[in-house]
């Protein structure tokens, strides 16, 4: 798998693309603002770019802003933000073009290669990944506030960790219930959330959006 790493801090960079390397992903290209990272992202045509939001000059949303380009240009390239900190409205902003192939981590996930090259697996798939504590912190915030609150708890525990891009049995196993439960409380939050009967993996990005648009 091919990916363009972005990142201002040459020392973090550069043990990104190790990490990858190391973990059989092939590094084609490495930049250090947004410019550079359109011209790399548009020559080299990588499965996944991993962008840092904040970047030169002004180190507020140049690398948000270079995402939403690459979006828009190439949408078949998958996008895997990186942050400092939880920032709420730049996971709404990423995510006004849509939710399918596109993931949110902090920082501090690059340290757990697991779950850092798992998250670019799945934007490349055209999957969705959010960071657990963003996701923790919107859910807590949005629980009480439509269309969430037809939700019961255990349903909204469901659709916070399908955020995070985890399959029905990825959830079975972190909330110690049957994969068929799982697939019943899906169920119940489409149909609560009134998304209409297409496809499953669409329905699922659409429930994600739903609770960060609400």
């Amino acid at each position: 798998m091919r990916v363009v790493i972005a990142e201002d801090s040459v020392l973090l960079r550069r043990g990104a693309a190790r990490l990858l390397e190391d973990a059989g992903f092939e590094v084609v290209g490495e930049a250090g603002d947004g410019e550079e990272l359109l011209r790399k992202v548009r020559a080299h045509r990588p499965d996944v770019a991993v962008i840092d939001i904040r970047m030169p000059p002004t180190h507020v949303d140049e690398g948000l802003q270079a995402a939403r380009v690459i979006r828009s240009e190439l949408p078949e390239i998958g996008v895997l933000m990186l942050s400092q900190y939880v920032e709420e409205r730049y996971v709404t902003a990423l995510l006004e073009q849509g939710a399918a192939g596109v993931g949110y981590l902090l920082k501090d996930r690059v340290a757990e290669v697991d779950r850092f090259t798992d998250a670019i697996r799945q934007v490349a798939a055209g999957g969705s990944v959010l960071d657990p504590e963003v996701v923790g912190h919107m859910l807590g915030r949005r629980a009480k506030d439509e269309p969430l609150e037809a939700l019961t708890p255990r349903e909204r525990e469901v659709l916070g960790l399908m955020a995070e891009g985890k399959t029905n049995r990825a959830i079975s196993e972190t909330l110690f219930v049957s994969e068929r439960a799982v697939e019943r409380h899906v169920t119940s939050i489409f149909a609560k959330l009134e998304l209409p009967a297409t496809d499953q993996d669409h329905r699922r990005v659409l429930a994600v959006l739903a609770y960060l648009k609400a």
